[in-house]
């Protein structure tokens, strides 16, 4: 209900910001709130905008008194200090950062990525790459180790070695004594993001320079590049090849393969084959279906047959892989989608994507450094970052006692950051390293440095952006109407029970029922015990007494028990208001009993849905009555009447 509040309010009373030169008219007072007519005009615009209904339109008068009402009671929950609360403060800090977050990162470059993301799924790359790697946590000169070394090939590279040649002598990636470092074909978000930007970005035929990743170094040889076909659906048939596959083992495979294709040449059931025949258990129980693949997630020897097939229903003559044979057969082929189709799932994955975007921030981060006129203490930052040793005690970072805490690290925007800012930084942290000390440093100051930069822009926001401030402003308002409506009238209508009670009595004949039939349903086993029930309940008997003198088992009898107006039940809308005869119902078997009941009032209880809801109307105009009362409203009628 709190962020149906919120939303209506963002669409129904969200103040922007006016940047006319000239003073703006007043339109009311409401205490000490001031509602300009400007500001007002887009609200009621808006609003009636959303109206589809001509008759629910508001007049400007009928609106602003509505405006006035809200007002007002965001004032009475600032008077009740409702806006210091810790809960309310922490709530709307988080609505705060949800707000913030799109005005944190640079918009243009990530609308820019995900369109180069989109365009990436349209291409297949084939690629093969040289890797020197290092440690995750690699130390400053296993670094600079591994780079030395990849210039080293690079360069016997440029002078004529072969590149198949050099990934089999230096490539520290197991696979490529087989493979030549050839990593086959693969597209968007197949391979950690530096390595993917650089096959994209190098031609056909070309080798890259050296790429760095959190694998290590590589060069990158571009093979090839085709289009994408999208993603394909098929089932498949396997005979799958056990380990050191004997020849004579493999040749009685391949008759199994061949018997069952020529069954489906008959007209075999491909599912039911499927299921029968293939060893590749899981897909086997669903008739040989697969997930949907991309051609570059399956090996070549499967997906190039799948892709080849035209139509949904062809199949492949059996075809051999590493693993087996096969017989594929097409179900769908789902092109790449539009843009517009797609987008918000590419949004998302860029989000979770830490690679990508950290690209984003760092370019935001740089246009802010240069807006803020950001300057390093490059040699006050070298020197605190070379001596990592004097910041860990027993592997802790710890700061030092005779750190020089006044030295200035960076400048922003005019102001000063010291070590004494980046100390009390390190104290809310709990680090312990045993190596590398040195990049864990550097890896905290960056991130210090960064987050300083950011957290200056966010405390800016309200400043540089009126819409932005507005915005929260109705956030707020909408947070305080909720918690004082919550106090004022929700909760109390709940559990007011003297005040329910006497706004019921006051008002029951609001509360009516229509004609109701009251009685009972009574459904039997069978047409004897029908008409046994019917004639003792007709002689009067009660119903808790006629199984014991007929001696009928209850459990072949039910009886239910209520009252129905039309329209509630299909049995009695068929006995008793000429409804249509419910499909399952069987009236040789069953009868109902009872007699129709005029117009009469609910219980408490049973009005207590629609008499909660208007007893809450009812504290909400009494509260209003006593805010108008209590808070000055003054209303400029001659700028309302220019409305």
């Amino acid at each position: 209900m709190k962020q149906l509040i919120v939303i209506i309010l963002l669409t129904g009373f969200m103040s922007l910001p006016s940047f006319s030169q000239k003073k703006p008219d007043v339109l009311a007072r409401v205490g000490d709130m001031t509602v300009l007519s400007e500001d007002f005009i887009k609200i009621y615009n808006r609003n009636n905008d959303n109206i589809i209904d001509p008759a629910e339109k508001k007049t400007p008068e009928e609106y602003l008194e509505l405006y006035i009402n809200f007002k007002l009671k965001v004032l009475e929950a600032q008077k009740l200090g409702l806006d210091t609360l810790q809960s309310f403060r922490e709530e709307l800090a988080g609505y705060r950062a949800e707000l913030a977050a799109p005005y944190l990162t640079d918009i243009s470059f990530n609308e820019n990525l995900v369109e180069e993301t989109y365009n990436r799924m349209k291409k297949e790359i084939n690629a093969s790459h040289i890797l020197i790697s290092f440690a995750p946590d690699a130390g400053i000169n296993d670094t600079i180790d591994a780079w030395n070394r990849i210039l080293e090939i690079s360069k016997e590279l440029k002078a004529g070695l072969d590149f198949n040649e050099a990934a089999r002598k230096y490539s520290e990636d197991p696979s490529a004594v087989q493979n030549n470092g050839n990593l086959g074909w693969f597209t968007v978000f197949q391979m950690v993001t530096p390595f993917e930007d650089a096959a994209y970005n190098t031609p056909a035929g070309q080798i890259s320079g050296p790429v760095k990743t959190r694998f290590g170094y590589h060069l990158i040889k571009v093979n090839g590049q085709r289009e994408a076909t999208g993603e394909i659906k098929v089932a498949h048939i396997m005979k799958m090849f056990p380990q050191h596959i004997s020849e004579d083992r493999k040749a009685s495979l391949k008759h199994e393969i061949d018997s069952i294709y020529t069954l489906l040449k008959g007209g075999a059931n491909f599912a039911e084959l499927a299921k029968k025949h293939s060893d590749d258990q899981r897909s086997a129980a669903m008739g040989g279906e697969m997930p949907y693949f991309g051609r570059s997630r399956m090996i070549p020897e499967f997906s190039d047959p799948a892709f080849a097939l035209k139509e949904n229903g062809d199949f492949t003559q059996p075809v051999e892989t590493a693993f087996g044979y096969h017989i594929i057969k097409r179900l769908d082929l789902k092109p790449i989608p539009a843009f517009d189709e797609v987008k918000g799932e590419l949004e998302e994955r860029i989000k979770r994507d830490p690679e990508r975007s950290t690209q984003s921030r760092d370019i935001f981060i740089s246009k802010l450094k240069s807006q803020y006129s950001f300057t390093r203490n490059q040699e006050a930052v070298d020197k605190l970052l070379s001596n990592a040793g004097d910041w860990f005690i027993e592997n802790k970072l710890t700061v030092p006692d005779d750190a020089d805490r006044q030295t200035v690290l960076f400048s922003l925007d005019g102001k000063n950051y010291t070590v004494n800012d980046w100390t009390e930084y390190l104290k809310g942290l709990q680090i312990a390293v045993e190596s590398n000390q040195a990049r864990v440093l550097q890896n905290q100051y960056d991130i210090w440095e960064h987050s300083t930069i950011i957290e200056y822009e966010d405390q800016k926001l309200e400043s540089k952006y009126p819409e932005f401030k507005s915005l929260l402003q109705e956030y707020h308002d909408g947070l305080l109407l909720f918690a004082v409506s919550e106090q004022k009238i929700w909760n109390r209508a709940s559990s007011d029970t003297t005040g329910l009670q006497a706004f019921y009595l006051t008002n029951r004949d609001k509360y009516m029922w229509d004609d109701r039939y009251k009685g009972i349903i009574v459904k039997c086993s069978n047409p004897e015990i029908r008409n046994k029930v019917e004639d003792r309940l007709g002689e009067g008997i009660p119903i808790s007494e006629i199984f014991d003198m007929t001696g009928i088992n209850a459990n072949l009898v039910s009886i239910e028990e209520g009252s129905w107006a039309k329209g509630e039940n299909p049995i009695i809308d068929f006995y008793v208001w000429n409804g249509p005869k419910p499909a399952d119902w069987n009236s040789e078997n069953s009868f109902v009993q009872g007699e129709i009941a005029g117009p009469e009032p609910k219980t408490l209880e049973e009005a207590r849905g629609f008499h909660i809801s208007d007893y809450q109307q009812f504290l909400e105009d009494e509260w209003i009555r006593e805010l108008r009362a209590t808070y000055r409203i003054k209303i400029n009628k001659k700028a309302l009447k220019n409305i």
